[in-house]
């Protein structure tokens, strides 16, 4: 579950940095780590790309509801 959680907040990082890309040409990423070639800018574009490959598994995992009730 953490890893889930955590894997998710990187994809959605990702994902809100690539519609800033798309919609005002600003890489946030790149503006904070001193440019996208950067170490610190590839490892975080590393760990995105390697959280939205973990998101994946999320797509095929069986549902569980715990021990909620839906009364």
């Amino acid at each position: 579950m953490f890893l889930d959680r955590i894997a998710l907040l990187l994809a959605i990082v990702g994902g809100l940095n690539w519609g800033s890309i798309g919609l005002f040409n600003f890489d946030l990423v790149a503006f904070l780590c001193g440019g996208s070639g950067s170490w610190l800018a590839r490892t975080i574009y590393a760990l995105v790309g390697l959280a939205a490959l973990w998101c994946i598994t999320l797509l095929f995992r069986p549902e569980t509801h715990g021990n909620h009730s839906h009364a």
